[in-house]
This record gives C-alpha cells, structure tokens and sequence, in this order.
C-alpha cells in the first residue's frame, strides 16, 4: 500500500519578503523537505486587515500557515506545530535544556531590540544599507545584542548547540540588521551570521524578486497604474 501523499502547505508572507519571521517559517518548510505555496500579502496597502485575510489569519499578520482547513499565524507556533507533524527532519535541539533555551531566543529576539528593529530594518538586508547612525537607545540595543550573542556562542562556536536549529537563523537575521549595514560587529559574530545565512534556504529567500520601495526607481504609488 502507499504511503498517503502529504497535504501541501499554504505559506503567507509579505509582499517584500522581508520579515523576519515569515523568513524563519521559510526556512523551516525548506529543511523539513515540506511541500508548500507561497502567497504573499502586501502590508503596505493593508491587505493583512481585509476581510478575506483577517478571516484566514487570528492575527492578521504574517507569516500564515495554512494545513488543509488548519491554519496558523505566528512564526514560533509555527515552527513549534510543524516540528510536532513532521519531526523526521528536526530544527530544535532533542535535548529539554536546549529545546527551552532555543525558544527563549526565539522569544527575546520577538520581544526586545525595539530601537535596533526599527534603526535597523531588515530593508538593511534586502535593499541596501541605511546611511543614518545609531541613535543612543538604538546602539545601546546594538551593544546588548552583542553581549548576549557572545555569551551564547563562546569560543567562536558557529551553532547555538552541537547542531543547526532554526534559532540560529533567527538569531543571525538580527546581527545581520548590523552586518550588512556595515556596523561594527565582532568578527566572529560576523562570520556566525554569514555561515548561517550561507545555508540553501536563506540564499534562496534572499534572491526573491523585491518590489521598489517608495523613493525607488520603478516605483508606482498608485498600483493600479
């Protein structure tokens, strides 16, 4: 008998493809060899609040999974909810202690840096870096990240744990923010964040095709035009 085919997922990001969080659903789909459609949804028009979104999603952001009549927003539920349906090819730590400190990342990482998010977008990434510097809070932001990524990766490790998992590329997005905007960051820190961002997944996300932003040559404020 066959085995039964696997129900395709349905994965809902932005339209620029540059949040963080639809970025780390991404790459959870990737290394698990999951089936899925990506859709995009574009949060400059306010697509997230329309009525067939909102429907879709409790929250009304992205990412969005969709599984059958199943569907999920927020990008650690997610990862949390596919680890638990497809555990063959894991990104979190078997170990408890480990699993909970990969987690905590995940949620600090979600929760505080306000100032450095905001001085430092992920458009640093996708689009160029931004020729404004660090205010005071966004570089106390900055000097706290470091602190805290040195600590958790001593001796130059290039992995939170013995193996990948899906925190290290959430943790390498955010050093990124500094890295590619030509902050100052620790070399070993620097070269952390590329390795993780070497990984097949990521580089295919980076090479998505990205609308102009406003102020962009190409750009077309009315998009109906």
């Amino acid at each position: 008998m066959s085995a039964a085919p696997i129900t395709p997922f349905i994965l809902y990001a932005d339209a620029q493809f540059s949040s963080p969080y639809a970025l780390s659903v991404f790459v959870t789909l990737r290394e698990k060899g999951l089936p899925f459609e990506l859709r995009t949804v574009d949060l400059a028009l306010g697509a997230n609040h329309e009525s067939g979104y909102a429907d879709l999603s409790i929250t009304r952001r992205v990412p969005t999974l969709v599984h059958g009549d199943f569907t999920l927003s927020e990008s650690s539920a997610i990862a949390e909810y596919l680890e638990t349906i497809s555990p063959a090819v894991p990104v979190y730590p078997a170990d408890v202690r480990e699993l909970a400190r990969a987690r905590q990342v995940q949620a600090w990482l979600r929760s505080d840096l306000a100032a450095l998010r905001q001085e430092r977008s992920t458009e640093c990434i996708y689009y160029g870096p931004t020729d404004q510097p660090l205010s005071d809070a966004g570089y106390a932001a900055a000097s706290k990240l470091i602190a805290i990524a040195q600590s958790l990766l001593p001796g130059g490790r290039m992995s939170l744990f013995d193996k990948w998992c899906i925190a290290d590329v959430d943790l390498a997005l955010m050093l990124n923010r500094l890295v590619y905007n030509d902050d100052v960051v620790p070399s070993e820190l620097a070269e952390y964040a590329r390795r993780q961002f070497a990984r097949p997944a990521v580089q295919e996300w980076i090479a998505m095709s990205r609308p102009p932003r406003p102020g962009d040559e190409g750009y077309v404020a009315d998009k109906a035009a």
